[in-house]
């Protein structure tokens, strides 16, 4: 017999799906599970992934500058003493040893290095990071979204269009596999705004009977004006059922109303760590992947762990990750907490209750933490508004902070219902911010919600 790829050679396809049920296995394995026996296979999985990382010089010298040391961490609950990093330091490190950095494991230069699959962040902060994978990683985590898919209700007889975007970002791509490889539904891969044009998706999503979208929720509420404008009802000509993407605070029932009144699912992850929690059929928050990930969340200032309920960045240590590019408490920056209640599904999960914002974005306005991307959920509470927003944030001469919310909205624009959003935004935030209000359409230049799979939705003028 001759030898395996490369890329198959590297991975037990029966032991990850063993490792990680999914489909009919999935609800039977984690419901009779016990917080105690899920707790020894997170350590077991932890312990492997520190040993690689010792092996590694990002971790070396991470480490090493809080003087660790091999033997200071045995425990799971040791996890507390090794020291957080974020994609500055993954960019500090490209830097230095261009243009992989020294975080993944394998010298690339050689032949026989581990196999990888490369991909990039979008670079919408500034030069793209490089994310690597391993066969098997990539496997896993393409296997978690899948489950996350088939938790939510995808069967073999949907047809799923896909609006994530494809080039060197990986989501596209990264859901392609996800659906090709662990369901048996059809995938249409749409992409963003730029790879496949408005119109055109819409006319697709009617030939072949779309029935679930995927992606990010931003450009959803574009095409359905699309599909209005080009005289397609959604519902009748487009089966939308079920729409599983990324909703941070957007109001889901507007989605939901706007696509015929599919089903709204939730689901978050970064780049880095694949898949990390999903919402089910319960909508009762996000279960995370307990078995792949061990998720704190720790004060955005201080750094010391919080209590359910309390909101906070979301630390991710992903316990797959023992051969190539270890992450062990990788802090993703953006802002969640625990739910406090027990798991409707009987699930032997914890619970995330959603993305607030990201801390690294926060705005601090006059003594109140604002996140502008989740300003969209309090707009959406005035029915005059459309859906894209852009916030402007401005010192004047006296050294006074402002935000400055740009909308679209479909009525009239007057003082007065400028006054009515200003009074829901310091109602909700807490603040007083000034708004501007704007045709649907006019911010598209500056959200470029027509080409991005994020939409922008900010601008710090105040260091311009």
């Amino acid at each position: 017999m001759n030898q395996r790829p490369p890329y198959y050679s590297n991975f037990n396809i029966d032991e990850i799906i063993e490792a990680h049920p999914i489909g009919e296995h999935f609800l039977p394995t984690f419901s009779k599970m016990s917080r105690d026996e899920l707790y020894n296979i997170q350590e077991q999985r932890f312990l492997k992934c520190i040993k690689r990382a010792w092996q590694i010089p990002f971790y070396q010298r991470h480490w090493h500058n809080v003087g660790l040391e091999e033997p200071d961490i045995l425990k799971l609950s040791d996890i507390s003493k090794i020291p957080t990093f974020d994609k500055s330091d993954l960019m500090q490190s490209i830097e230095n040893n261009p243009p992989f950095g020294d975080f993944s494991g394998t010298n690339l230069a050689q032949k026989n290095h581990i196999p990888v699959i490369m991909h990039t962040t979008s670079g919408t902060t500034g030069t793209p990071q490089v994310l690597l994978f391993s066969p098997k990683t990539r496997e896993i985590q393409n296997l978690l979204v899948a489950r996350a898919y088939l938790f939510q209700g995808m069967t073999g007889t949907d047809v799923v269009h896909s609006i994530y975007g494809h080039g060197m970002v990986n989501a596209g791509h990264y859901m392609r596999e996800a659906v090709t490889h662990y369901t048996n539904a059809i995938f249409c891969s749409a992409g963003t705004g730029v790879e496949t044009r408005s119109v055109q998706q819409i006319h697709i999503m009617k030939r072949f009977g779309a029935t679930i979208i995927v992606g990010f929720v931003d450009y959803l509420k574009r095409l359905a004006q699309v599909a209005k404008t080009e005289g397609i009802e959604i519902g009748k000509d487009i089966p939308i059922r079920m729409i599983s993407g990324h909703f941070g605070r957007e109001d889901r029932a507007e989605i939901s109303r706007l696509w015929g009144g599919a089903e709204c699912f939730d689901w978050y992850g970064v780049g880095d760590t694949g898949i990390i929690c999903a919402e089910g059929p319960d909508h009762s928050g996000m279960h995370i992947w307990e078995d792949a990930h061990y998720v704190e969340v720790t004060d955005v200032d201080s750094g010391k762990n919080l209590n359910d309920g309390e909101q906070g960045d979301v630390i991710d240590t992903v316990l797959f990750k023992d051969d190539l590019y270890p992450m062990i408490r990788f802090n993703t920056h953006d802002v969640s907490a625990f739910c406090k209640d027990k798991n409707k599904a009987g699930l032997v999960f914890k619970r995330l209750k959603g993305i607030f914002g990201r801390s690294d974005n926060m705005i601090k306005l006059r003594g109140i933490n604002v996140f502008p991307h989740g300003l969209g959920g309090v707009l959406l509470e005035r029915p005059e508004f459309q859906g894209e927003f852009f916030c402007r944030v401005v010192r004047d001469q006296n050294g006074r902070d402002d935000m400055i919310v740009m909308a679209e909205v479909t009525a009239d624009i007057s003082d007065s219902l400028k006054d009515s959003f200003r009074k829901i935004l310091k109602s909700r935030i807490g603040v007083d911010m000034s708004v501007e209000l704007y045709e649907p359409g006019k911010l598209s230049h500056l959200t470029e919600v027509d080409i991005r799979q994020k939409p922008k939705r900010m601008v710090d003028e105040r260091s311009i």
